[in-house]
């Protein structure tokens, strides 16, 4: 009773300190939190504070008291730098932090956070560093200038800095109440209107580095792969030829080295030598130690593999203090090493492009989230970007048991008529496959048999997630055709030029399968890239590449490191695979 009347009595003193400031609003039907903040120009964490009893969920004709907007009194402030790209320099004898800092016009501290090891050790001759280079995004902004942005999920100050511009700081400024309860999903900021005009152009043109070339010098390039020349039997033609078929190593190393063998040839055509020095890491971590530990690195301008997590991980940390980037074909790494590259994109980033994709489709229709128990995270994501949408999961029996199917009546009963986009999230075949045929059979015109009414429906399947459950053996083209079935991909076989597939056939008596493909298309870029800006830690982060089948933009993330945050959208038509966004 005590503190409720302290809070009674510091409210009241409130309201009067800035009666003159308060505006009584008067809820209509439609109305949420983030409409109402938008219209006063005001945050939703300022409408909770001057009305604590508030709920999610708004009532009609209900008061709520809302604070002056505080956006007049926010001129002058500016935009801090960005990090672009990075420089990697070789210390010379006697050069100091001091003076190194003051070459490149940063600060001593700027080299400390962008090189861990000078934080606990001494700077040495022949010692590679990287220095960090900035955007001048230095800018005054005006009273008339702001704007609103609605935070979506999973973005934090470092996501928020890519994609509006804005640092930390100045978002802390223009949202004061950020320190006290932290970015949350649905929170609306006040930002720089220029900042909403970067997010309406998010795409990023492709561009060509074949015409810009300017550094004609050797490229060295090392392979790490494991061929498990080591484990193949050299006493039985027979067994050796038994092995080589079974084991997905070996077959996924001679197909990657293959595209990229086709790859150097290309480059060599364009006028770029390219010296490939192959080593057989035999899949296991003591074989590659070796490989590390007798050979000299220090020439090679980019590692290529390896293809296991372990030795990946192992490679990056030892090439880390050299600053050698190690470019990851396959796997993806949680741990964080400035001079790793992961060509695979985070499966959050696909995520949120199909949702971005999804967004955009203007045409009135219903949402159903289908899903199983391993999926349920991203259920619950769904339905907070998508709050009218239906949830429904997989049956669980008496014992708490998932059995992974749904009836016919559950999902008669959920789907109406007109338009329905259907996300289906699981990674389960027989469930996939009971779904996928459910859905095809209600799709179209079908009729109810005991009122004999017709109900025509368009479905329309999409996953946030794509895996190899979809391609399974029970699960049919056919329906998948018929739902015009939607994905996020990381990559897309467009259909191959003549002269490309002759010179494979030519070469290696056969045609080329997606992982070879890969290593064409990552090889070129590899050596496109260093043949254009000399290293690869100098690439800006606006470079998007893309070939046969694989595109590449390498973003630097805040834990170190980059990754590749390019993909398709691609769809099931008339039983082929198309591209409908790249």
């Amino acid at each position: 009773m005590k503190n409720l009347l302290i809070f009674a009595v510091v409210l009241v003193l409130s309201f009067t300190s800035f009666a003159q400031n308060l505006t009584k609003h008067s809820v209509k039907a439609g109305e949420s939190i983030d409409s109402i903040a938008k219209l006063y120009k005001i945050s939703t964490a300022d409408i909770y504070t001057l009305n604590p009893d508030l709920t999610s969920i708004l009532v009609v004709d209900s008061v709520l008291f809302i604070p002056e907007s505080t956006l007049g009194k926010l001129n002058n402030l500016v935009v801090e730098r960005e990090l672009d790209s990075y420089k990697v320099h070789k210390v010379r004898r006697k050069e100091t932090l001091f003076s190194i800092a003051q070459k490149y016009d940063i600060s001593i501290e700027d080299l400390k956070t962008h090189n861990e090891s000078l934080q606990h050790k001494k700077l040495r001759r022949g010692k590679k560093i990287y220095i960090p280079v900035f955007k001048n995004n230095k800018k005054q902004i005006e009273e008339d200038q702001f704007s609103y942005y609605t935070v979506k999920a999973s973005e934090g100050y470092y996501r928020l800095e890519k994609k509006l511009g804005l640092s930390k700081k100045l978002l802390l400024t223009l949202n004061p109440e950020l320190e006290k309860v932290g970015l949350k999903l649905g929170m609306v900021l006040k930002v720089p209107k220029s900042s909403i005009k970067n997010t309406e152009n998010t795409l990023i043109s492709t561009t060509s580095l074949r015409d810009s070339l300017l550094d004609l010098s050797p490229k060295n390039l090392a392979l790490l792969l494991p061929f498990k020349t080591k484990s193949i039997s050299v006493n039985s033609s027979k067994l050796a030829r038994k092995q080589l078929r079974r084991d997905g190593y070996i077959n996924i190393a001679t197909d990657f080295y293959s595209g990229a063998v086709i790859a150097i040839d290309s480059a060599k055509r364009l006028g770029i030598s390219v010296n490939l020095d192959i080593f057989d890491t035999n899949a296991k971590a003591i074989d590659l130690k070796a490989i590390l530990n007798q050979n000299n690195f220090s020439k090679f301008d980019a590692v290529l593999g390896p293809i296991t997590l372990e030795n990946l991980e192992l490679t990056a940390e030892y090439f880390l203090s050299d600053s050698i980037p190690v470019v990851s074909p396959f796997v993806k790494s949680k741990s964080s090493y400035l001079n790793l590259f992961q060509t695979i994109p985070d499966t959050e980033w696909l995520r949120n492009k199909m949702v971005s994709y999804v967004k955009t489709d203007t045409i009135p229709h219903q949402t159903l989230i289908i899903y199983d128990s391993k999926s349920k995270a991203t259920a619950k994501y769904l339905k907070t970007i998508f709050p009218s949408a239906t949830l429904m999961n997989s049956k669980i029996d008496n014992k708490g048991v998932e059995q992974f199917y749904l009836s016919t009546e559950d999902v008669q009963n959920v789907l109406l008529s007109g338009r329905t986009i259907v996300f289906l999230e699981s990674d389960n075949e027989s469930f996939i496959s009971n779904v996928t045929s459910m859905l095809n059979a209600m799709n179209g015109i079908t009729i109810k048999e005991r009122s004999k009414r017709k109900i025509e429906r368009e479905i329309i399947l999409m996953t946030t997630s794509y895996n190899k459950s979809f391609e399974g053996l029970y699960v049919s083209n056919y329906d998948l055709s018929n739902l015009n079935f939607h994905y996020p991909s990381v990559n897309h076989n467009m259909e191959l030029s003549e002269t490309f597939k002759q010179k494979y056939l030519t070469q290696f008596g056969t045609f080329p399968n997606k992982y070879a493909i890969r290593g064409f298309d990552l090889t070129l870029d590899i050596l496109l890239r260093l043949s254009n800006f000399g290293s690869f830690f100098e690439i800006p982060s606006n470079i998007k590449t893309s070939y046969i089948a694989n595109k590449f933009n390498y973003i630097r993330q805040l834990n170190g490191g980059f990754k590749n945050e390019a993909g398709f959208i691609l769809k099931h038509q008339d039983l082929e695979i198309i591209k409908v966004q790249d």
